[in-house]
């Protein structure tokens, strides 16, 4: 008997220490940000320009939506965009950057891990 209990308390152990990683997890992910910063070729853009920035702006206000993008910020010099990710991983705004209809126009992409203080 004192061998099933002995059994019974480990298993609580590792199904409780699991959720709290699991949990941990999940929060520190809700606290990092991941910076994604679009320059795209201003000297070459197609004539259906403006027909592209409304499908930008579409995808972006699903993302907004969704809860995925925290922010968007137009770089004063007109040449692209700064976008704050939440709730995801790299890898996963690498993935989300690649289906912008900007990012075919795109000069460069540069991405940076954030962890959010306050």
């Amino acid at each position: 008997m004192r061998g099933i209990h002995a059994i019974s308390i480990v298993f609580i152990l590792v199904i409780f220490s699991t959720k709290i990683y699991s949990q941990s997890n999940k929060n520190q992910m809700e606290q990092n940000r991941i910076q994604a910063i679009l320059t795209i070729d201003t000297e070459n853009l197609p004539s259906n320009f403006q027909e592209i920035i409304k499908h930008e702006q579409e995808v972006v206000a699903k993302w907004k939506e969704e809860g995925i993008l925290e922010n968007l910020f137009l770089r004063d010099t007109k040449n692209g965009a700064v976008l704050i990710f939440k709730g995801i991983d790299e890898a996963k705004a690498r993935e989300l950057m690649q289906t912008l209809p900007l990012y075919q126009l795109q000069k460069s992409v540069e991405y940076y891990s954030l962890i959010k203080q306050f």
